[in-house]
């Protein structure tokens, strides 16, 4: 748990920032979002992997 003695009255640490924006997207957009951008990722990540690959031949 974070160290609350650090802490000014109303700021969060980056955990809790990440973890309330994470609940605000899941609220906006449903769970399936972070399936879709996941896969757009791991798709984009293969693509450039590829090409560095063929570039260094």
């Amino acid at each position: 748990m974070a160290n609350t003695s650090n802490r000014r009255k109303g700021s969060m640490t980056v955990q809790e920032a990440g973890r309330k924006g994470g609940e605000a997207t899941k609220k906006s957009h449903g769970s399936d979002f972070y399936s879709r951008i996941g896969k757009k990722g791991g798709q984009r990540s293969r693509r450039g992997a590829a090409k560095k690959s063929t570039a260094s031949r």
